[in-house]
């Protein structure tokens, strides 16, 4: 793939957080730009520009650069250095079909174990999706959908299990794919969550899953094919 140039929304964002000279905070501080959107997937990361932003030598920001990669949100080339990761269409299919197992596997345990309070939670994120379909904020949109699947995956307990399925939901974040999704897309989401809300209250397992799935084919389709209509994740 080619790799685009300087990244100035990504220097942008990280100079608009606090920032320390440490590994740490560079670790801190690039993850959460890139996780937010702060910088175009393809685009260069510059070294040198972030070590003097840092206030730090090259080494740790490579160093912090290298476990970006390991979790797959920097990619590298040698001789052309480090990259926000861009995904092709295959990839993104391939993280969402491994991100629905994960959440069908964590769901099955959640509804057994789900809390009046976790259930409250998960109402209360489904509450704050419409309140951001209602007010046109696809950024609050974006925020609040994954707040609401993390709520009904966090009941089942699994700590392993759910920090796989968080894995998976970060690599995506780049893209902020779900920006897109139409008020009308929205709203035949809406009524999936409600769905899933009531076989959760009912401890419905199958019912669930069954919400579940249906939930992200659709939810799959609508960001595959927004990804292929922006291009932002071409084979090239």
């Amino acid at each position: 793939m080619a790799i685009r140039g300087r990244n100035l929304g990504l220097l942008a964002a990280l100079s608009a957080i606090p920032t320390g000279p440490s590994q740490a905070s560079v670790l801190d501080g690039l993850r959460r730009v890139i996780l937010d959107g702060g910088a175009t997937p393809g685009s260069a990361i510059p070294v040198g520009e972030i070590a003097t932003l840092f206030g730090v030598s090259p080494i740790p920001v490579r160093e912090a650069l290298k476990t970006l990669v390991g979790e797959g949100l920097v990619g590298h080339q040698t001789n052309n250095g480090y990259f926000v990761a861009q995904l092709t269409v295959a990839e993104l299919r391939e993280i969402y079909f491994v991100r629905g197992i994960l959440e069908q596997a964590a769901l099955t345990r959640a509804v057994e174990l789900a809390t009046p309070d976790d259930l409250a939670a998960a109402r209360e994120a489904h509450r704050a999706l419409h309140a951001a379909t209602d007010a046109g904020d696809l950024r609050a949109y974006h925020h609040q959908s994954r707040r609401f699947h993390q709520a009904l995956i966090e009941p089942c307990g699994m700590h392993r299990l759910v920090h796989m399925f968080e894995a998976t939901w970060n690599i995506t974040e780049p893209f902020q794919l779900m920006r897109a999704a139409t008020p009308e897309m929205q709203t035949r989401l809406h009524a999936d969550h409600e769905s899933m809300i009531d076989a959760v209250a009912a401890r419905d397992v199958d019912a669930l899953i069954a919400a579940s799935r249906e939930h992200h084919s659709r939810l799959e389709t609508m960001i595959i094919d927004t990804a292929a209509q922006l291009n932002v994740a071409d084979e090239s």
